[in-house]
């Protein structure tokens, strides 16, 4: 398996790289910066000269709270972008391997209650916000452009590469000795490694369609802040606070779970408790 890797300068990117050079995989990597992928003909040269069997595609707009003010910037790289991509791997006959969000879901209280378990890959989609907007745009358009596909969505994605939640705690942890954080958001995290093995896994299988990619488990972001002090012993307190405390530009959904049940039907995928998933990154860290 032959595959090229987009946005391989990001978070989930640069452990596809490492995952690549540690198992031997055959692999052409590009950061956003080397390969723009909203640049269709530089996209579609280089797909033609490294004929890859698969496109990995690490590039996206990530930036929640920005994307309410820029979000023709969003579609056009979130959507559009990956429109262009979906349909260059449908002309080349490579499969596109593709990350999206919890927050193509609506994430209100009845969804809780009524599914506990998480949001199934067929569940309705109603994002809140712009960026959980641009990216069901992205879906759709991969979905219509014939090719085959992996659509993965993940939640809460830490990992040891890049920003994210734990990397943020771990640094006002050391700053502070007191931090509010918010309560009143239920999901579970999702390990960038765990992200890659898995992927690879359904890769390997040869499998097609959605899956979701998380934990076992779900918490809150209080919660989870806790867990990280915890495991590293930290002595930090921590303050329960509700998201009205800490307004934001984007609207956050309530609850964003992803059920993890399709993909651990999978032979050889190997799901993790959200707190295992963390003492491991913790461990990379």
């Amino acid at each position: 398996m032959k595959v090229l890797i987009t946005g391989a300068g990001g978070q989930l990117g640069k452990e596809w790289v490492d995952f690549c050079k540690d198992h031997g995989v055959s692999y052409n990597s590009f950061s956003s910066n080397e390969l723009d992928i909203t640049d269709e003909d530089k996209v579609a040269k280089t797909i033609a000269d490294l004929a890859p069997d698969v496109l990995i595609n690490c590039a996206a707009y990530t930036k929640v709270d920005e994307a309410e003010e820029n979000k023709q910037i969003a579609l056009k790289i979130n959507a559009k972008s990956v429109k262009k991509l979906a349909n260059i791997c449908n002309r080349n006959n490579v499969k596109l391997v593709h990350y999206s969000t919890d927050y193509v879901f609506a994430g209100n209280k009845s969804d809780k209650e009524n599914s506990p378990e998480g949001y199934k890959e067929e569940d309705s989609t109603d994002p809140v916000n712009a960026y959980g907007y641009s990216k069901l745009k992205g879906e759709e358009a991969i979905k219509d452009s014939g090719c085959k596909f992996l659509l993965l969505r993940v939640s809460w994605l830490c990992g040891k590469y890049g920003h994210n939640f734990v990397k943020t705690m771990l640094r006002l942890g050391a700053e502070r000795d007191e931090l509010k954080v918010v309560n009143d958001q239920f999901g579970s995290p999702t390990f960038a490694d765990q992200v890659v093995e898995q992927t690879f896994e359904l890769l390997q299988q040869n499998k097609t369609g959605t899956y979701h990619l998380s934990s076992e488990g779900m918490t809150t972001w209080y919660h989870f802040s806790k867990e990280i002090f915890e495991q590293k012993g930290m002595n930090v307190k921590v303050n329960p606070v509700s998201s009205a405390d800490f307004p934001t530009k984007a609207k956050r959904p309530f609850f964003s779970k992803l059920s993890t049940q399709k993909i651990s039907n999978v032979d050889g995928v190997l799901i993790l408790d959200w707190k295992v998933g963390l003492q491991r990154l913790l461990k990379q860290l």
